[in-house]
């Protein structure tokens, strides 16, 4: 992300995607947050009465680990702190904090907005949180209580409906609900330095149009550090991609 500029009020970067492998994704899965671990994939799926948390394999989609959430709960966002994994709820204002081996629900935790996405930006030592507004809060992971929060702009103005987030170094990738977009921000001013349009133009294709057709929007994406790319998919998807992101072609 060299190139990008995170100055408030500055254009951001365009960028394009480059699909360099895909895998299969239970199309059943309304994904809601997602991460990698020990090879692994960790899912939280949504909707009341289907919400889970899984343990996935990669390459074949397999879940390996399963186990449901209340009715009474729409699942979302996911990290991981240490041996935990932390599990938000939508409206609930509710956190739920697993054993990240057995799935054994260890506790719950208190918050007063929605929850929508969580990384964690393990340099600053706190989680960041979205809540479907232009706030990204930031969370103690032990307690979970407000830190801080900072308000995300797009070329100086309020970028909203940051859902699924990914902390990747000194940045935070938000998916933008409702569009192809991937925003690349600056948590300490909030600027967006860069805006990755999954459907632009030079973009490789995701979804056929088959697919398409019974899929809903993009959501999840996940650094694969050893691999230095990029993993993305979205709600009811049937695959996950593996990708990169370079620069937009000039008028893509």
């Amino acid at each position: 992300m060299a190139d990008a500029d995170f100055e408030v009020g500055v254009t951001p970067l365009p960028l394009r995607v480059e699909v360099l492998a895909s895998h299969p994704h239970d199309p059943s899965a309304f994904t809601q947050g997602l991460i990698d671990y020990g090879g692994k994939l960790y899912e939280s799926t949504g909707l009341n009465g289907r919400s889970s948390l899984r343990r996935v394999d990669i390459e074949t989609g397999a879940v390996e680990l399963q186990v449901p959430v209340d009715e009474a709960y729409f699942a979302e966002g996911l990290e991981r702190v240490d041996q935990r994994l932390i599990q938000l709820t939508w409206q609930s204002g509710k956190a739920f904090v697993y054993d990240l081996d057995s799935f054994e629900l260890l506790a719950e935790l208190d918050y007063a907005t929605e929850g929508w996405g969580l990384c964690l930006a393990e340099a600053a030592g706190h989680l960041v949180m979205s809540d479907g507004s232009d706030q990204l809060y930031f969370r103690d992971p032990e307690t979970f209580a407000e830190l801080g929060r900072v308000a995300v702009t797009r070329a100086g103005q309020p970028q909203t409906m940051l859902n699924e987030l990914e902390c990747v170094g000194q940045v935070v990738y938000a998916n933008v609900w409702q569009t192809d977009e991937i925003v690349v921000i600056d948590p300490d001013t909030g600027a967006i330095g860069a805006v990755i349009d999954t459907a632009a133009p030079g973009s490789d294709p995701l979804l056929t149009p088959e697919e398409r057709a019974s899929a809903d929007v993009l959501n999840g994406i996940v650094w694969l550090e050893d691999a230095d790319r990029f993993l993305i998919t979205g709600k009811l998807w049937p695959r996950l991609f593996e990708v990169g992101f370079q620069p937009a072609e000039p008028g893509g």
